[in-house]
C-alpha cells in the first residue's frame, strides 16, 4: 500500500500490485491564475517605504566616524608624527565629524546617510 492506495498485500488478488496514477485526469489548479489582492499590494507598498532604525542608523554613523579617525591616524603615523599630536588632531577631527553628523541628521532625510556623497537615484 503507498499513501493509501491500492492493496494491503498482491498475494491472491491475480496482480503484481503496481499501482499507476490517472494521466487523464485534469487538475483545476494549473487553470487558476492567482491574482494579487489589495492587501498584497499594501504590504508591498509599506516594505519599500521602510523606514530604517535610528538606532543603526546612528550606529552605522558613529562606524563610519570611527573608521575615518583610523585612516587619519594611520595616515599621520606613515607621515611621522608623534603619538601626542595624532592623539590630538585625531580627537579634533573625530569632534568634527560628531558635529557635522549631529547637524546634519536634524535637516536630512532619515534614508540617506550623512556620509554618503553619492547622489540620490
Amino acid at each position: 500500500m503507498y499513501n493509501g492506495i491500492g492493496l494491503q498485500t498482491a498475494r491472491g488478488s491475480g496482480t503484481n500490485g503496481y499501482i499507476q496514477r490517472n494521466l487523464s485526469f485534469v487538475k483545476q489548479i494549473k487553470d487558476k491564475i492567482q491574482y494579487k489582492s489589495e492587501d498584497d499590494f499594501k504590504r508591498l507598498e509599506r516594505e519599500l517605504n521602510k523606514v530604517p532604525n535610528k538606532e543603526i542608523l546612528e550606529h552605522q554613523n558613529k562606524r563610519q566616524i570611527e573608521l575615518k579617525c583610523l585612516q587619519m591616524e594611520e595616515q599621520m603615523e606613515l607621515q611621522g608624527f608623534t603619538e601626542e599630536v595624532i592623539d590630538r588632531k585625531v580627537k579634533e577631527y573625530r569632534k568634527e565629524l560628531t558635529l557635522q553628523m549631529e547637524r546634519q541628521k536634524e535637516t536630512t532625510d532619515p534614508k540617506k546617510d550623512w556620509f554618503d556623497d553619492s547622489p540620490q537615484k
